[in-house]
């Protein structure tokens, strides 16, 4: 078949990925649609795939594909007369300790809040399902009856038979040299059989794809790691109703496969492969064996499944797979590159995703925004030094056996870590800081007070679902906040300049509030055309002309090309990221005025420095903007300071609050403090399908104004009803814990889920924030009438609910 010259999509991959993506863009119409794989269909990977499907994955969005996967394959064999051996027995988890049993309970009322089945069963139970299995040591476990297993290759060649019958052209053994660009966009590709100009193009090319990215200084952060199964002799008792197992506390899986069992491996420590690049040729391949790397595995499924020990090993197999940086999968339109998306580092779910992400990329592709909010796996998520091979390499090797591992509340990894330091962290760590991660970025989460390290307490996280070793030193941040003064390390804050003639008029119309009164520093959000919150930070003018951008570290690559994409053509604006050149501190608490007075001569009263006002002020040798805000519900400042004079000021700041109780406050305080306060996070609370009158936050929109999103807004402010909005929930009983993803209840019909969650030191009781929904409306009077509870391992539990913040509802203690 000869090469097309032109192509609305070109796909680069004919893994399972490539060829769903290649199978939806043909559903939507898009059959003008090519896809290329350098060798043959799915010898990259997804030949060697252990095909577990499930109808569930981490967040409320991604089981959306995964449930979508799961109908797909369903019905894909009678669509294109290709088999896919799809069947569903189910899959069963088992916990072998109450740390592990926990968190599978934790995860069933997740998933009962999307809708999912799953079942809580004993160890007896477990044994009715999984007779070979050795359960003197099982605690019991969570079935999950919609799960099953498919043909890997099969399923592939489904998806392409789909494909191909939507008018998608499929070549085989084109190899794409070059991604073709002009002004700043993908527009084509050549290959050795000619060239293919094209309106999009997307990359689905697996372990190559970060190669394929560098080229066009694209950031794809994924690696290769070795991925390890072995396949037995035909076994007695291998049943083809038997359900996927996991053994999760001893890093394995076990699937029945054709009589045989398949064991399969997410050992802790793994082997990152292909460091060097990958040769030319490679398709189908085997890597070597490594049965002493393997042998820990498979000592423990011999006492998990004893039978094992008498049967023979038929296939031991080594294959590579990619691993990303963060243990989830690369989505959606490369910020770097216009019309370039990118669908790869499925970290081994990529058979049960690939429905999915195919679907969502398509819908991603032809209508310009994802079917639904997928910030867990967007790829501006991710960092430039993500990709270096110094930070990846070690992090891809624990990051597959994270997958099987404890998901500890508050986890941090361990491996590629300070990479980005802050100018205070030595001054931090010598305060007895512990420190976690954010886009790259070590910032203290919490401190072990001085007496304590003299007792021989090491600032370490010690995990588990109840109050860890740090509970008690956050307690007393908060509290000293609270009361006293505490001192907050923001420089993680990405710091954008927009400047020029036309920069108000850009922003006016890009924020939600009017950002216009200089000196101010404004609360704002910015929409899409639906009314949902793309972003959620402060814009401050500084003079004519010239405007200060705060945002989250998280969402610096994001936040900084949505501005960019929404200027206007020919704007006279510049983008400066200034995030680095000035550091940060949060002085906040009601003595903060105390300490700020000793250290200028600007007038820091509520007339000279209201609530809001932005100023610069001397601190030492050092010119300082200090503006009057706070995530924490305090009076407080953020002190903006040049990055050289950081240390200095720092020092001040200390010996000045030194007399009035200031300490130091970590990340953990911080979110106690706001979630108390009701002040939403996007990417928990807020997001791109969230409205902003859901979120409670209309009162950022300034209606005398273009902006963004307005029409939706006021569209669904004449309509007098919000069916869901935003409320705040406190547990009744002081001693439960929530973590976020708990489904609500109201009168025993479920109504929402817990999108953020802390413990509320002030309150004295765990508090969350989540949506409720209800057809006939959420005010005041449904709050009121109806009796709450949240779902905790199982369990409901009484909770009382709130539309107003349950901590100065006023907001009066920010601004006295």
């Amino acid at each position: 078949m000869t090469l097309p010259t032109k192509a609305r999509v070109v796909i680069i991959g004919g893994g399972i990925v490539g060829c769903s993506i290649a199978y939806h863009l043909g559903k939507l119409g898009w059959g003008d649609t090519v896809l290329l794989e350098r060798k043959k269909l799915t010898s990259g990977t997804t030949w060697h795939a252990a095909g577990l499907v499930r109808a569930s994955l981490y967040t409320e969005n991604l089981t959306k594909l995964a449930k979508y996967t799961v109908d797909l394959y369903t019905g894909l064999e009678a669509e294109t007369g290709q088999a896919t051996g799809f069947v569903q027995p189910g899959s069963l988890s088992i916990a072998t300790n109450p740390e592990r049993f926990e968190e599978l309970l934790r995860g069933m009322d997740m998933l009962h809040a999307f809708d999912v089945p799953a079942e809580k069963v004993t160890a007896a139970q477990v044994q009715e399902k999984w007779p070979l299995m050795n359960v003197d040591d099982v605690l019991g476990g969570v079935f999950y009856p919609k799960d099953g297993k498919c043909n890997p290759a099969d399923t592939t060649m489904a998806l392409a038979r789909g494909a191909r019958m939507k008018g998608v052209k499929i070549f085989e053994d084109v190899k794409v040299e070059e991604v073709l660009v002009e002004n700043g966009r993908a527009v084509g590709v050549r290959t050795p059989r000619g060239t293919i100009h094209a309106d999009y193009v997307v990359c689905a090319s697996g372990m190559w794809s970060r190669e394929i990215g560098a080229k066009l200084g694209v950031n794809i952060p994924l690696h290769a790691c070795e991925h390890f199964y072995i396949v037995t002799e035909p076994m007695e008792g291998m049943t083809a109703n038997l359900p996927v197992m996991r053994d999760m506390d001893a890093c394995a899986y076990y699937k029945e496969d054709a009589g045989k069992l398949l064991l399969g491996a997410f050992e802790p420590k793994a082997k990152p492969w292909g460091m060097d690049g990958i040769r030319e040729d490679f398709a189908f391949d085997e890597l070597p064996e490594d049965f002493d790397h393997f042998q820990p595995i498979l000592e423990g499924a011999i006492h998990r499944v004893p039978s094992l020990e008498k049967v023979g090993i038929r296939k031991f197999f080594n294959g590579p797979e990619s691993f990303t940086a963060d243990q989830r999968y690369i989505l959606g339109p490369a910020p770097e590159l216009k019309n370039f998306f990118v669908a790869a580092g499925f970290n081994s779910i990529g058979i049960q995703s690939g429905g999915g992400a195919g679907m969502a990329l398509a819908h991603w592709i032809v209508n310009g925004e994802p079917p639904f909010d997928l910030w867990d796996v967007d790829i501006r998520r991710l960092m430039p030094h993500m990709s270096r091979k110094s930070f990846l390499v070690p992090r891809v090797s624990e990051a597959l056996g994270l997958l099987y591992a404890m998901h500890w509340p508050y986890r941090q990894f361990e491996s590629s870590r300070n990479i980005r330091q802050t100018a205070f962290y030595e001054d931090w760590k010598a305060q007895g800081a512990c420190f976690g991660e954010v886009a790259g970025w070590e910032r203290p989460n919490w401190y072990a007070p001085p007496e304590a390290i003299k007792a021989g307490v090491k600032p370490k996280y010690q995990y588990s679902y109840g109050r860890q070793n740090w509970f008690d030193y956050c307690g007393a941040e908060c509290r000293n906040t609270r009361e006293n003064v505490g001192l907050l390390d923001l420089s993680t804050f990405a710091k954008f300049l927009v400047v020029g003639p036309d920069a108000e008029a850009e922003l006016q119309r890009i924020c939600t509030a009017n950002v216009a009164a200089v000196g101010r520093a404004h609360y704002t959000q910015w929409l899409n055309a639906k009314g949902g919150i793309e972003a959620d930070l402060t814009v401050t003018r500084l003079r004519d002309g010239r405007f200060m951008v705060v945002t989250a570290a998280a969402t610096a690559t994001r936040d900084w090309n949505y501005l960019k994409d929404n200027l206007r053509p020919g704007a006279q604006v510049e983008l400066v990221d200034v995030t680095t050149s000035f550091a940060a501190l949060g002085l906040m608490g009601p003595k903060s005025r105390d300490v700020l007075a000793k250290l200028t001569d600007a007038d820091l009263s509520n007339e000279g420095f209201p609530f809001g006002s932005t100023q610069g002020i001397e601190i030492g040798a050092a010119r300082v903007l200090a503006q009057r805000i706070s995530y924490v519900g305090e009076l407080g400042w953020e002190l903006y300071i040049p990055a050289e004079f950081a240390r200095g000021v720092l020092k001040l700041v200390l010996e000045a609050g030194a007399t009035f109780g200031l300490k130091p406050t970590g990340m953990h305080a911080m979110d106690s403090m706001r979630i108390e306060k009701a002040f939403r996070h996007w990417g928990h609370d807020i997001g791109t399908h969230d409205t902003i009158l859901e979120a409670g936050l209309g009162f950022t929109c300034d209606f005398g104004k273009d902006f963004i999103g307005k029409a939706a807004v006021e569209k669904q402010r004449g309509e007098n009803v919000l069916k869901r909005r935003m409320v705040q929930f406190a547990m009744e009983d002081p001693a439960l814990l929530l973590y976020h993803n708990e489904p609500i209840y109201r009168d025993g019909k479920r109504v929402g889920l817990v999108t953020s969650a802390n413990y509320g030191h002030t309150l004295g009781a765990a508090i969350g924030m989540g949506y409720v929904s209800n057809e006939a409306g959420v005010d005041a009077d449904f709050i009121k009438s109806g009796r709450f509870e949240i779902a905790i391992a199982g369990v409901r539990h009484k909770a009382k609910a709130s539309l107003r913040p349950m901590c100065d509802p006023t907001g009066a203690r920010m601004k006295v």
